[in-house]
């Protein structure tokens, strides 16, 4: 039997822009025309990371690509997940997110972070020690910023004395705000924030993070009166047949975990112990969800309810994976899934 769709299940697309092989030029083409795709399909937005020196990430500035996006879409939304600001001072920050919010007509989700590797930071002179200490501080800016007026601050990371703030954002009071958490206490600063979350993991790990965010106290609705998304990320790839999709996928996923361990080996540092070696073992983790559209489909209808999640973030596009096969993975996505 057909499983139902759940109601205020919403799906979006997550890049890591990781290097497939081709000239750059040629795959921020591909990827627009994906985005393209993506916007006439009906998904909620596109989300990129932010990644530095690696093959991990070819769009180290995520709001330049994204201000190509914009242009190129007419209602997908968009916005960077995360930025970095560990590394970025506050003030720039905020003024480049007014610039996409207003380049793409209010259209900007707002993703902030720390980072997942201070290898990545230290190449721009960031210490490890203090990469939280930069991290709260920006937030702390870039949310007051958000007020207008004129901005002071003083911290130990950085100090702002009346500056004046001529650019605001399109989206009052400011874009949707996104964190990516795979821990109880931040998905619990997200809800008390009106924040929206992105998570990763097996299904059952991700369910005590969104219980946690539910278990605040006004956690549905964030700044701009909006029910707040509690995303769960899936890397997906559909084929004609379980054989097929398999093909595309095994030999994807090795080359995006050979871009993702470039500086982890680079530099001798251990691989996160939740990252899965082997396609198999992403597989077996839930990280990957590949086959027919049936089994797709039914696949991830399961681990969206058994871990609490309204928001399916998926990853069309990774490793080598051709763009027409991305295309017919968001195709079945969206007849499968969005209307099916």
């Amino acid at each position: 039997m057909r499983k139902a769709l759940p109601s205020k299940l919403a799906f979006g697309i997550f890049d890591h822009l990781d290097e497939d092989g081709s000239a750059i030029a040629r795959q921020y083409a591909d990827r627009l025309s994906l985005a393209e795709a993506c916007d006439r399909l009906g998904f909620y937005a596109y989300h990129l990371a932010e990644h530095h020196c690696s093959p991990h990430g070819r769009g180290p500035s995520p709001n330049l690509f994204l201000s190509s996006v914009a242009q190129r879409t007419c209602q997908l939304r968009l916005g960077p997940l995360v930025m970095l600001l560990s590394l970025c001072h506050p003030l720039r920050a905020f003024e480049e997110i007014c610039m996409l919010d207003h380049l793409s007509s209010g259209r900007a989700e707002l993703g902030i972070g720390r980072g997942s590797l201070p290898v990545e930071l230290g190449y721009f002179g960031i210490d490890a020690d203090a990469v939280q200490g930069r991290y709260l501080e920006a937030s702390e800016i870039l949310m007051e910023a958000m007020r207008g007026g004129t901005l002071s601050y003083s911290g130990h990371h950085f100090e702002l004395n009346d500056v004046p703030l001529t650019l605001g954002p399109h989206q009052r009071p400011h874009p949707p705000i996104w964190v990516a958490t795979s821990r109880s206490e931040s998905a619990r600063w997200a809800a008390a924030n009106g924040a929206n979350i992105a998570c990763v993991g097996p299904a059952s790990i991700v369910r005590k993070i969104t219980d946690a965010f539910r278990s605040e106290e006004g956690y549905n609705i964030d700044a701009n009166n909006q029910a707040s998304f509690l995303g769960l990320l899936r890397m997906i790839v559909v084929g004609q047949s379980a054989n097929h999709a398999y093909s595309l996928a095994a030999p994807a996923y090795e080359r995006w975990l050979k871009s993702f361990k470039f500086l982890y080996d680079l530099n001798a540092v251990p691989v996160p112990p939740n990252l899965p070696p082997t396609f198999d073992a992403a597989i077996e983790s839930e990280l990957c969800v590949v086959g027919t559209a049936a089994f797709v489909r039914r696949a991830l209808l399961d681990q969206l309810e058994e871990a609490g999640a309204n928001y399916l973030l998926c990853q069309v596009a990774f490793g080598d994976l051709p763009l027409d096969a991305s295309l017919y993975t968001a195709m079945t996505i969206q007849s499968e899934l969005m209307v099916g």
